[in-house]
């Protein structure tokens, strides 16, 4: 509001309006700029009002659904309408606190208290936006008789209980603490699982190499069997069989005593026992020799 001017001009700032009355009565607005009036006639400035967009916070406090205590921080952004500004100036004495007087005891204080009851806590933090724009519009209704209009309602924060913020932080922790293990549950199966995988297919090739090598070994005894049969006449395949295995027992014993692993092995070795094995295989040729003798 500003000071009766009874001067003949007067500049009008830029976003706002000036109210001149006529003989104490309301004749017209003036825009930003000069204009001029006439004290003569009983024209003056009344006053002026600024268009620009005002913010007011207010903070209705409120219970959910699941009964737990709120406030509703929202912050009421709002301006004159400017060809409505006469009803502006005229009407409301203190716009500020009349804006608060009805949030907070008014319409709008029992329409925000009609609606979140019927929601839970989480669905007031998912809804907030439609929550806000139903005020707006409550509030619209209102305000715009007295020539305000209301440019936006923001639901800047919903402010629960500390008591009950802790324990959603609590709820939370848990339920992330939860699929955290079954993630890594989930993850050491699958180690394992990949684990056994690879130890099966390892055996699996081991196996097949075993059964190879002892398929090339069984070949390559046969064909040594063979090929010493045919070079040395009467000697028989058995014969040659007992003279590979004291060869490969020998072979044996040297790969032992060239082998660089720390590792202990107790053979019964000694002149008795070369002397058993010699006495077996002279024994075996013996007996063949005889074999054959008698057939």
């Amino acid at each position: 509001m500003g000071n009766v001017n009874c001067v003949f001009c007067g500049c009008i700032e830029q976003a706002s309006v000036g109210v001149v009355e006529k003989w104490g009565r309301f004749d017209r607005l003036a825009e930003p700029g000069l204009n001029f009036w006439n004290p003569l006639a009983g024209e003056c400035l009344t006053g002026t009002l600024s268009t620009r967009i005002n913010s007011l916070d207010v903070k209705i406090e409120t219970k959910t659904k699941d009964n737990v205590f709120v406030q509703l921080l929202c912050s009421i952004q709002y301006r004159v309408i400017r060809q409505n500004a006469d009803d502006a100036f005229y009407e409301l004495q203190n716009p500020t606190e009349q804006i608060q007087a009805y949030v907070f005891d008014g319409n709008l204080s029992f329409f925000v208290r009609a609606h979140v009851p019927k929601m839970n806590l989480d669905e007031l933090f998912e809804q907030k936006d439609e929550v806000a724009k139903a005020v707006l519009e409550e509030l619209e209704k209102v305000m715009g008789a007295y020539g305000y209009n209301i440019e936006h309602i923001l639901m800047v924060d919903i402010i629960p209980d500390a008591s009950v913020r802790r324990a959603m932080n609590e709820i939370n922790a848990a339920q992330r603490m939860q699929l955290a293990s079954v993630y890594k549950g989930e993850a050491d199966k699958i180690l394992q699982v990949k684990k056994a995988e690879a130890e099966a297919e390892a055996k699996y090739l081991g196996g097949v190499g075993v059964a190879r090598q002892r398929q090339a070994i069984t070949d390559g005894l046969r064909e040594n069997i063979l090929n010493f049969s045919h070079k040395v006449e009467g000697t028989s395949a058995k014969e040659v069989m007992d003279l590979i295995m004291i060869t490969q027992y020998f072979d044996t014993i040297k790969d032992l005593g060239n082998s660089s692993k720390n590792t202990t092995v107790f053979i019964p070795h000694g002149p008795g026992h070369v002397r058993d094995i010699g006495d077996q295989i002279r024994n075996g040729l013996m007996e063949a020799a005889s074999a054959q003798v008698t057939e």
